[in-house]
């Protein structure tokens, strides 16, 4: 489906405007359009970055181009705002540089919207993670655990998060927050929050952190914050902290234990004069796991560890791993990387409430970590008392 079969209704003034990008646009195999200046255009096409042919007529071209973008969505760029996040008409996100600090022309980056959002299935299907392992992401989301998706740039967190997102049951209300609305959830009860920039006065400004606090008067079930990049992970934990468990977010970070450095981080910026001890008990508190991904070599996007937050010792936040990716190198004949994601043997502390919920496990995890109560059953049944021992 192109961008002008969206069933929205768009102005075909708006199709037009897009120029040499509307092909790019309506390209599914592409996953990013990167324009540096209006002569280099590159895109990414499995992971890999290509230079195009396309070209616009000159810089002011390009600049209309990006202000029709930036424009539509009740956005602003110019000289005295020269950065500028945003979205196009069918989701995909935008951010945008100009002069002066583009010092050799604009700069466009466009991160394309999937028409279809990727399923658990595709994401399976691409060797992103393993079903057993998106089971067990899933009856964690069931039973109502916080989870921290985190990765570096471009590695699918928004993606993953989304699929993670659909595992939330149909009758719960759902508020997301985003600084561009990207998430695509088909439940019903779905409330989308979005952050907006200061208009030409310096007024107006909504920021992540005030629609984080908003929705905590909406009732919310779950809360999705599509990425916690400032103080707001300070407002995210404690609504982790006081009931609002199930919730879902992004980090950017490239392990789990550099996951938690980022929130500590982040909640500083907040600007509460919190001891570091402090913060590390409200994260430690707040999140439950924290599932990794990784861009590798060969382009490929992998989950690549479920961490497991299990409290503190002494100072210092303890986790254990869950899951773990181990690479065996790369195909000779292909280049891919070779690997498998498997289950590291510790127990979780987290499936013992997933038993207590009645929620299903991938038959492996099962075998691996047996229901502890039916042991004890039959360890008492062995004694001639069939009691139940809690």
């Amino acid at each position: 489906m192109s961008i002008a079969s969206l069933p929205q209704k768009i102005d075909a003034r708006y199709l037009e405007a897009l120029g040499p990008l509307r092909p790019l646009i309506d390209d599914d195999s592409l996953t990013e359009i990167m324009v540096n200046g209006p002569d280099m255009v590159y895109v990414e096409r499995k992971g890999k970055i290509l230079l195009t042919d396309i070209r616009f007529d000159d810089e002011a071209h390009l600049l209309r181009v990006i202000e029709t973008i930036v424009s539509s969505v009740g956005r602003r760029i110019d000289a005295r705002n020269p950065l500028c996040d945003a979205r196009l008409l069918d989701g995909s996100r935008v951010n945008a540089a100009v002069p002066p600090v583009a010092l050799d022309g604009p700069l466009l980056t466009i991160r394309k919207f999937a028409k279809d959002p990727y399923q658990v299935s595709d994401l399976v299907g691409f060797g992103t993670l393993t079903q057993e392992a998106a089971s067990f992401i899933q009856a964690c989301v069931l039973a109502r655990a916080n989870i921290v998706v985190s990765g570096g740039t471009g590695t699918g967190k928004t993606t993953l998060l989304n699929v993670c997102s659909g595992f939330i049951p149909i009758d719960e209300r759902i508020v997301t927050i985003e600084d561009a609305a990207e998430l695509q959830l088909h439940q019903e009860h779905v409330c989308r929050l979005e952050a907006r920039p200061a208009d030409v006065n310096g007024e107006g400004r909504v920021a992540i952190r005030d629609l984080v606090i908003n929705a905590l008067r909406m009732r919310p079930d779950r809360i999705v914050v599509g990425e916690c990049r400032g103080g707001e992970a300070l407002d995210m934990l404690q609504a982790m902290n006081t009931g609002h468990d199930g919730s879902l977010t992004t980090v950017h970070a490239n392990n789990p234990r550099e996951t938690l450095s980022r929130l500590e981080t982040l909640v500083l910026m907040a600007g509460m004069d919190l001891p570091l001890k402090a913060i590390r008990q409200q994260v430690s508190g707040a999140i439950n796991l924290i599932v990794q991904l990784s861009r590798l070599k060969d382009g490929s996007r992998k989950v690549v560890a479920i961490s497991e937050v299990i409290g503190m010792e002494g100072d210092m936040i303890t986790m254990q791993e869950i899951f773990k990716f181990e690479s065996k190198g790369a195909d000779a004949t292909t280049g891919r990387i070779v690997g498998e994601f498997n289950p590291t043997g510790i127990r979780p502390r987290i499936i013992d409430r997933l038993f207590e919920m009645g929620l299903p496990l991938p038959p492996r995890l099962a075998q691996l970590f047996p229901d502890r109560r039916v042991l004890n059953v039959v360890h008492d049944g062995a004694n001639g008392n069939g009691q139940l021992r809690q």
